[in-house]
């Protein structure tokens, strides 16, 4: 069993009733006690904060963390090994000690008194680097277990890059017993997620984000409730998004919710994958070089299409046709003998949305004028889409060259941003396909307000927020707007099936869309 646990940050007795009591309804299973948290802490304090947690019959992990690796007060080293020790006579299951200060001969000697006196607590040696990676998780692992056989080897580090983690996940694969293994950071959240698949002793997870102990902690309710950590086992296969942000992205909890109620053994996570075509190549290579992962398919969204692309293509692995029309894919599969392979289903996403919004009717866009501003991934799909509709589209992008590239391959026109209302803006339809306007910059937009009519079509492929400044300000001139969720449910109905084989339910996506936006 990997326990999801909570630590406990209370500053007072009183906080940690609350927090305690919070925790258990949240449904922590293990309850990690931060004693260097309480102000004035002392051996009186101590007992009556156990007392409490006692209550609650979960089992308890005592840690009173010097601030040399992250804790609070900066207590002396004499206090906090009376306060382990004294943990250990009062019943809790475990206790974690630095191990930089275990081989302290006076902490070691007296840890191990009170441990040898005690029935079931067990010692948990831990080390931090809240900076980077360390040069070596194996060589620390056999240094914890040759100065205590018995202890349990807990290595916490910070992932820089998503690419940081695989070292976590070979040191599971290579390592027998007890373990506690996570990366700290954003990039690092698929290692607390994963823990469970593994085998790990725990994961933490927080209550709340202002009761996080360390960055990267997922709260107990989106653990549990969006990547579904409960049906998490050794068996689960594994998806995700890729991109660079991917805070926002609501694809997660799409794809975690069609997954439940098929009841897949599968879970849905966000990958920041950040860097240019260097690092996704070595994400991508990564994930393929240890099937025994489970990685089995991913989105590819901004700023990685085309990198996506370039990979199948350089690394010899299969396309389908459209994708190869489009020059950019927005779905990647992984496939026995880790063969990769990629597809577009923004294309088919962006026409559908575009069409519904129009009464269904599939030759409006013949002959009308379409601006897209944009020249990245989404841009392409939408730009073919268009194309094939025959449609005359004129590309705005602030790099000039990109949109020229793009227009030629299509053969079609292109401008730069700042003619964007200019003498010859007269549009049918309007497409965002950048990022400008996207949570959190959401008073930004790429078209300016006096360039927009009521005899647009104003189509925004940012869903986060539902609507964007774009959109708002596309309604006051009375242009008829298409929102990016419509989009984004599309086409990931048709990754879902690239996922499962299987259908999704598009009224159970939009509703989750909904709900957590």
């Amino acid at each position: 069993m990997t326990y999801l646990t909570v630590p406990l940050s209370a500053q007072n007795i009183c906080q940690l009733k609350e927090q305690t009591q919070n925790a258990f309804e949240s449904g922590a299973q293990m309850l990690e006690f931060r004693s260097d948290y309480i102000e004035n802490l002392d051996l009186e304090k101590l007992g009556e904060a156990i007392e409490i947690l006692k209550e609650i019959t979960l089992p308890i992990i005592v840690t009173c963390r010097d601030s040399k690796e992250g804790g609070q007060n900066d207590l002396p080293q004499s206090l906090r090994t009376q306060i382990l020790c004294a943990a250990i006579r009062l019943g809790a299951d475990y206790i974690d000690c630095e191990y930089a200060n275990y081989k302290k001969h006076e902490v070691a000697n007296e840890i191990e008194a009170a441990l040898s006196n005690a029935n079931s607590c067990r010692l948990v040696l831990s080390c931090h680097n809240f900076k980077s990676t360390f040069d070596d998780l194996r060589v620390i692992y056999d240094s914890i277990i040759s100065v205590c056989s018995h202890a349990i080897p807990k290595i916490v580090y910070t992932a820089k890059h998503i690419n940081d983690c695989f070292e976590c996940f070979d040191l599971y694969r290579e390592s027998d017993g007890d373990l506690i293994v996570l990366c700290m950071g954003e990039a690092g959240i698929i290692t607390r997620i994963l823990a469970k698949k593994f085998g790990a002793l725990l994961t933490f997870t927080s209550l709340d984000d202002g009761t996080k102990t360390a960055s990267g902690q997922v709260s107990i309710s989106q653990m549990r409730d969006l990547y579904r950590y409960d049906s998490i086992d050794k068996d689960t296969q594994i998806y995700g998004i890729i991109a660079a942000p991917v805070a926002h992205s609501m694809s997660p909890a799409i794809h975690n919710a069609c997954f439940a109620q098929a009841k897949l053994n599968k879970v849905y996570l966000p990958m920041l994958v950040d860097g240019d075509e260097l690092e996704f190549n070595e994400f991508v290579d990564m994930v393929r070089l240890r099937s025994w992962l489970d990685f089995r398919g991913f989105s590819v969204s901004i700023p990685h299409k085309e990198n996506a692309l370039k990979y199948l293509i350089n690394r010899g692995q299969t396309l389908e046709p459209l994708a190869s029309e489009i020059g950019s894919i927005n779905t990647i599969m992984i496939g026995d003998g880790s063969a990769a392979s990629g597809f577009n289903t923004d294309y088919k996403g962006a026409m559908d949305a575009l069409v519904e919004s129009i009464g269904g009717d599939k030759n409006w866009l013949n002959h009308k004028h379409a601006a897209i501003i944009g020249a990245g991934g989404v841009a392409r799909a939408i730009v073919a889409g268009l194309i094939d509709r025959d449609c005359h589209v004129t590309i705005y992008n602030r790099t000039t060259s990109r949109a020229h590239r793009l227009a030629e391959e299509f053969a079609c026109y292109w401008s730069q941003l700042e003619q964007i209302g200019g003498e010859d803006w007269n549009p049918d339809v309007v497409i965002n396909c950048t990022s400008v306007g996207m949570c959190p910059n959401i008073e930004n937009t790429p078209v300016p307000s006096k360039s927009l009519s009521d005899k647009m079509v104003v189509f925004d492929t940012i869903y986060n927020p539902i609507e964007t400044l774009l959109l708002e300000d596309a309604k006051k001139a009375g242009a008829k707007i298409v929102s990016g969720v419509d989009m984004f449910v599309a086409q990931a109905m048709e990754q879902f099936v690239h996922f499962t084989n299987e259908k999704g339910d598009q009224e159970l996506m939009r509703k989750t869309v909904f709900d957590w936006l």
